[in-house]
């Protein structure tokens, strides 16, 4: 299931606005493409991050993989409860195991992602 409220990357990341704050996580799809997850090296709060640019890491059984900033702006809180749990992202990848909230510069970039009609069409064609 994708979820109807958020926006979506390329690169499988979603997010979810909340005023300035974009709150980030990886998708579904993501972490069933990467398997167990083991490890997330999150972001530094105060951490300047540009869309489009890595800012975070998730480590699986198979792979290591970037997590790529959807938009830019300040990292404004982490969800530290990944560095305990970081099969959360396995387990319920949409509300408990947010990445990061990013204070945005440009709101209006989101409007540059997908919806989740988009996003799941491009999962689809992959």
């Amino acid at each position: 299931m994708i979820p109807s409220d958020l926006r979506y990357t390329k690169e499988h990341e979603w997010v979810r606005v909340s005023g300035k704050r974009a709150i980030v996580g990886i998708t579904d799809h993501a972490q069933k493409e990467l398997g167990d997850v083991v490890f997330v090296d999150l972001p530094d709060i105060g951490q300047e991050v540009v869309k489009g640019n890595d800012f975070a890491v998730v480590e699986s059984v198979k792979a290591v993989s970037d997590i790529y900033a959807p938009v830019s702006g300040t990292v404004v809180e982490v969800n530290e409860t990944l560095q305990d749990n970081p099969e959360l992202i396995n387990e319920d990848p949409y509300n408990d195991a947010w990445i990061a909230v990013i204070e945005m510069l440009d709101p209006s970039e989101v409007d540059q992602l997908m919806t989740a009609e988009e996003y799941e069409a491009f999962i689809d064609g992959e």
